[in-house]
């Protein structure tokens, strides 16, 4: 039997990657507060 959760990483860097935020302004606002990690 299979475990309910299969993680695709591939997709999961495309919706949730740095890149992917890079497009909106997430990383751009936690830029500008100071952050030392911009994204994990």
């Amino acid at each position: 039997m299979k475990r309910t959760y299969q993680p695709n990483n591939h997709r999961k860097s495309k919706k949730m990657g740095f890149m992917a935020r890079k497009q909106t302004n997430i990383i751009n606002n936690r830029r500008k507060k100071g952050r030392k990690v911009l994204s994990h």
